[in-house]
């Protein structure tokens, strides 16, 4: 009988510390945290200039685009090893990355198009 409950403890998934859960999404948080800031300041200084519904649409997403790939790359990831939760978070932060330069370069090739 104690070896089924020894085979049951050692098959039994080990879980992260939630310390080291936090330290990890905590310091990939701060940089998902500078691309929602970047992407607000953006919004707040393009609403004076008269935005149309495809410029609200945009900086508005792309405010709200960091959070949700930070929140589906913790869902994913914060049950895994702590170097693969790290390359999960490090995967959406480059997604959240290229995602950024696409805003950036179609608003700036195509500023008139944004505006009312």
């Amino acid at each position: 009988m104690s070896e089924t409950i020894t085979d049951a403890a050692a098959s039994a998934p080990r879980r992260n510390p939630t310390w080291l859960v936090v330290t990890i999404a905590g310091a990939f948080g701060l940089f998902y945290a500078y691309a929602v800031w970047n992407a607000l300041g953006n919004l707040i200084a393009a609403a004076p200039l008269g935005l149309n519904a495809l410029g609200w649409f945009l900086w508005i997403f792309a405010t709200v685009f960091p959070i949700l790939a930070f929140a589906l790359a913790f869902a994913v990831g914060f049950r895994r090893p702590p170097l693969l939760f790290a390359l999960v978070l490090l995967t959406g932060l480059a997604l959240t990355a290229v995602f950024w330069l696409d805003v950036v370069a179609y608003a700036t090739t195509n500023t008139a198009s944004l505006l009312s």
